[in-house]
């Protein structure tokens, strides 16, 4: 499994780049948009463009989920039943507004999807599971493009919406399948902004004393380090805020090893993070991954990119022991046992992570109250569960 592993990132990060090489197929000039998002709804769907028919986007991604994984798996399952991949799968909600890869004017990465931001695009995200054996496992754009004929509905509409032939062609079929599932997650169910949060901002919600405590410690360089990492926007107010800075850092999570036992990867091997993208390949990004939103963060546990804690209050002491002295600070509540050290100490963030005072029990708590209304609307009945 550890080959296996390996190979799987190998080919992966070559498909986040498939598109790169050809011309782009684009969508026939007289195509509607809402009919081109509409047949990446259906592929979004179809278990059918998986080796064994039995995986979708929506298998890992499930928009009843908060467009994650419904098991709260720490690593998907694949479609084969046995691969377990080493990262979680992310939200894929508000997945549109993350900027392709690049380096800001201060040097430093930002943007990209995926945890190490290999694929530019929202299509170049979507084209690398289909051939990821740890995923949907299909051997080849061949293979893909022959499922696309079986379906009489796509042979009718990806003609029409990228020209005739467009599913003759391997290498084009595969293409439009992306572009079309791109411009699903496009749409606003990915991306509704219907929170509390933002109700609250349209004054038409209001927020706990509990919830304003934590939105207060949030926006504050003063007692909390969470908006370092977690704000865009430098108004406390915008309407978009997306709760991610788009950057990489590496925070010292540590190993999951119950998932290194289901998935067969060796222990204590280090996740090379943005040093393992092609695109970057320094040894100074080692350890370091992309800061991911934390809208719907109450319903799309467990988390980090390892799916290594369940539970939003262990996440906020974790981040919390490195500006306590208490001794049950440093202690991971979900274990019983004391947090790790960093596993790429050379690119800790020092810095950020110990930026501001030790946080008491009801301000911990009173952050978790705020994370929750950071919940979309349709999401909100399953806070409770």
């Amino acid at each position: 499994m550890g080959l296996l592993a390996a190979a799987t990132t190998a080919l992966v990060s070559g498909g986040a780049m498939m598109f790169a090489s050809r011309e782009r197929v684009e969508p026939v000039a007289a195509a509607d948009p809402a009919a081109l998002a509409s047949l990446g709804e259906a592929l979004y769907f179809d278990p059918n463009l998986s080796a064994n028919r039995t995986q979708s986007c929506a298998t890992c991604h499930d928009p009843g989920r908060g467009f994650a994984d419904p098991g709260g798996l720490a690593a998907s399952l694949g479609d084969d039943g046995v691969s377990i991949g080493d990262r979680n799968a992310p939200t894929a909600s508000y997945a549109a507004l993350v900027p392709p890869l690049h380096k800001g004017s201060d040097g430093k990465w930002a943007g990209g999807l995926f945890h190490d931001g290999r694929a530019a695009t929202l299509e170049e995200q979507a084209g690398g599971p289909p051939l990821n054996p740890a995923e949907t496992g299909m051997p080849d754009m061949a293979s893909v493009a022959a499922r696309l004929r079986e379906n009489e509905s796509y042979r009718t509409a990806f003609p029409a919406t990228f020209g005739p032939g467009v599913l003759d062609d391997p290498e084009a079929a595969f293409e439009a399948l992306a572009r079309a599932v791109a411009a699903f997650e496009r749409t606003d169910a990915f991306a509704p902004f219907d929170s509390k949060y933002d109700r609250f901002l349209r004054g038409e919600a209001t927020l706990s004393d509990e919830e304003e405590l934590g939105r207060v410690l949030f926006f504050s360089d003063q007692f909390t380090n969470c908006s370092q990492c977690h704000r865009l926007s430098r108004s406390p107010m915008d309407p978009r805020e997306t709760f991610t800075d788009n950057r990489y850092h590496n925070i010292g999570v540590p190993e999951n090893k119950a998932l290194r036992v289901a998935n067969g990867v060796a222990p204590g091997t280090v996740d090379p993070g943005l040093a393992g993208n092609p695109a970057v390949g320094s040894l100074d990004e080692r350890g370091k991954f992309r800061t991911p939103t934390l809208r719907n963060v109450a319903v799309t546990g467990p988390y980090m990119h390892n799916g290594v804690f369940r539970d939003l209050s262990t996440v906020v002491r974790f981040y919390n022991r490195y500006n306590s002295r208490a001794d049950a600070a440093q202690m991971n509540p979900e274990t019983g046992q004391p947090f790790e050290f960093p596993s790429v100490p050379e690119t800790f963030a020092v810095k950020e992570l110990t930026h501001g005072p030790a946080l008491d029990d009801r301000r911990v708590e009173a952050l978790v109250a705020f994370l929750r209304t950071l919940t979309d609307a349709r999401y909100e009945p399953l806070l409770d569960r």
